[in-house]
């Protein structure tokens, strides 16, 4: 596929990677999106997939005949971010994408505490961090919101608030020393000066202030016990649980190794719901800083010869949940200071200098008000560096009155039977009552009898790039990297992916009597069971073909087909995510078991990606305000 010159004529690149990028459902939103002067340029994307690197490489480098980069390898990997910027090779990138995998607080299923995918979207802002660009968008399912108690939003928000624009950290050390010598103890001002250092300091430079920051508060300690009994100072269990908590606090690394690698053997012999959970639970939390940091205040409240009411021991207190604090709590405690010393307004323009990105507020989107056929809620995070305009919204492409049906969607693809793989568009099912739902719309969604605009049907047959790009091979499915290698290719054929597993007659019949029903509820369950053909799957959903579809998700037998009365197609389920027909999906097309956990087929490729048209969406509003 090439470039069309007319459409590069005028326009700017603006380059972008997508991380966690999964099938390409971002990535095929960005490189539709356009405006009269900006386009987007994919430069690179990762995942930690093969199945993810094959179906890119095959999508963009193949087919579009673009020079992207794939990055195969965990972000948790100490090795990313240097490989990353190997990779880039002083590329600058303007924009950043990525959804953190979000099982573990999906809305959906039981939430795993401790969890190895609980904090990906700290490494994704490392990422933001190294890269700094213009504008960084991190996506995930709306439950997050709500995720204990709210807490997990909030520490969002705070770390966004912490990546720091190093230039003007020196004006603003000066302010706070300044601040703190008239309006804090000594040891108070050196703690927060001594946090702050190693909060916006490289990795090598902050290791040595994070020691000094101990060091102040063992040398605090050492004070504290010089008025206490001798013989307690040494045997007392409480000061004991002191001591031996700063030591534990200050070896930070040793226990994120050790936390590191529990968790990786907790997920890869799936520890959950067992007898191993509580304990394995139990020892990550032990070895928390905020479990360690309560049983040290715990140890100081208990031991009765310190005053508690002093000045001094509750400056210790304090100054050891500092240590935990993020940066934007910090400022929190800065500000308490700022406020004796009256220059709260001071403070506020330091705050406003240093922090690298402002984000409005986390914005909830439905892909069914960007052309998509499917009720979907995810939320973006948007950061917007403070040199670029705030976004606070993606406008919806269609009114409530035209969002796209499941009918619309997958009318032309009602052709296949039982056990059947189809190869070219077949003579499709007619439903009368149906047909008017047919619309043309303009390719976003909006209903149009202009003479560009097409059925949602014909959007996805003859694709939506015809604007950018003209094909360099045509679409190709292949079975694995090594085979794409040593071109092993499938022979060309017009529609890939349009295949139904061979059902049973009793998994037939049960389908079409819950399909009458139009529910899987109680009184359908007990047709089923009377007929004996019960199941122990706890859902199934059967389409509605005037409306939106739910979420699609990762495995075709959730959904019944509205008339065929059988599972979805990995075509099918991509219509209802609004996917090209000729983005092939790659690989096994499903696996079971634990196996859909590493080997990702094209089910869960399709079901975990963003809905193309929802990200083209997301991409225009950026390109309409990136400077």
């Amino acid at each position: 596929m090439a470039e069309r010159k007319d459409f590069l004529k005028g326009r700017k690149a603006v380059t972008f990677l997508d991380l966690f990028a999964g099938a390409g459902g971002i990535s095929e939103g960005f490189l539709q999106a356009f405006t009269d002067d900006k386009y987007f340029k994919f430069v690179l994307a990762s995942d930690i997939n093969e199945n993810c690197e094959l179906t890119h490489t095959v999508r963009y480098n193949h087919q579009f005949g673009l020079d992207t980069k794939f990055i195969t390898e965990d972000i948790m990997s100490p090795n990313f971010i240097p490989r990353l910027l190997q990779e880039l090779n002083g590329t600058k990138i303007e924009v950043v994408t990525g959804g953190p995998s979000c099982q573990s607080f999906s809305l959906s299923g039981r939430r795993k505490r401790f969890d190895k995918r609980d904090n990906l979207f700290l490494h994704y802002l490392n990422v933001i961090r190294k890269l700094r660009p213009k504008y960084f968008v991190m996506e995930n399912v709306k439950g997050l919101l709500t995720k204990d108690k709210g807490k997990f939003k909030d520490a969002i928000l705070r770390e966004i608030r912490s990546i720091i624009d190093d230039s003007n950290i020196p004006a603003f050390l000066v302010y706070l020393n300044g601040m703190l010598e008239k309006s804090a103890s000594t040891f108070v001002k050196n703690c927060i000066l001594t946090k702050v250092h190693f909060e916006v300091e490289d990795d090598k430079e902050a290791v040595v202030s994070r020691d000094n920051y101990f060091a102040i508060l063992e040398t605090q300690f050492k004070v504290m016990t010089r008025k206490i009994d001798y013989r307690l100072s040494k045997s007392n269990i409480n000061i004991a649980t002191i001591r031996h908590g700063l030591n534990l606090l200050r070896r930070t690394d040793e226990r994120a190794s050790i936390t590191a690698a529990i968790i990786n053997e907790k997920t890869n012999a799936d520890i959950d719901n067992d007898f191993f959970v509580n304990g394995f639970n139990s020892f990550l939390s032990l070895i928390d800083d905020s479990t360690i940091i309560n049983t040290i205040l715990s140890a100081i409240d208990t031991f009765e010869d310190f005053d508690n009411s002093s000045l001094e021991v509750s400056e210790f207190r304090e100054m050891i949940k500092l240590y935990s604090c993020t940066l934007d709590e910090t400022f929190d405690i800065i500000r308490h200071y700022s406020k004796k010393h009256k220059s709260e307004k001071e403070l506020d323009e330091h705050l406003e200098a240093i922090r690298l990105y402002r984000i409005a507020r986390p914005i909830v989107v439905h892909s069914a008000n960007y052309g998509v056929p499917q009720n979907r809620e995810r939320v973006l995070f948007i950061g917007c560096r403070k040199d670029q305009e705030l976004i606070d919204d993606i406008p919806a492409t269609v009114k409530p009155e035209e969002k796209v049906t499941v009918y619309e969607a997958i009318h032309d693809l009602d052709f296949i039977g039982n056990g059947c793989v189809e190869s070219e568009y077949g003579k499709r099912r007619i439903i009368k009552e149906f047909e008017p739902l047919i619309r043309t719309r303009e390719v976003q969604g909006h209903i149009s009898d202009s003479k560009e605009a097409q059925t949602f049907a014909d959007w996805s047959k003859f694709g939506r790039f015809r604007h950018r790009f003209s094909f360099n091979c045509e679409p190709f499915y292949v079975r694995s990297l090594d085979d794409l290698n040593n071109n092993l290719f499938s022979e060309p054929i017009v529609l890939y992916n349009h295949q139904t597993s061979s059902q049973s007659e009793d998994v037939k019949h049960r389908l079409s009597i819950i399909a009458k029903h139009g529910v899987y509820d109680s009184d359908c369950k007990d047709e089923l069971s009377k007929l004996g053909l019960e199941s122990n799957k706890r859902n199934y959903t059967v389409l509605n073909p005037e409306g939106q579809s739910p979420t699609v998700v990762t495995m075709p037998d959730d959904f019944i087909h509205y008339a065929a009365h059988r599972a979805m197609t990995v075509r099918e389920m991509a219509r209802l995510q609004s996917f090209d027909d000729s983005f092939v999906f790659q690989g096994k097309r499903q696996t079971g078991g634990n196996k859909r956990k590493s080997e990702i087929p094209q089910y869960t490729l399709v079901g975990n990606a963003v809905p193309p048209l929802m990200a083209r969406a997301i991409a225009n509003t950026i390109l309409s305000h990136i400077k």
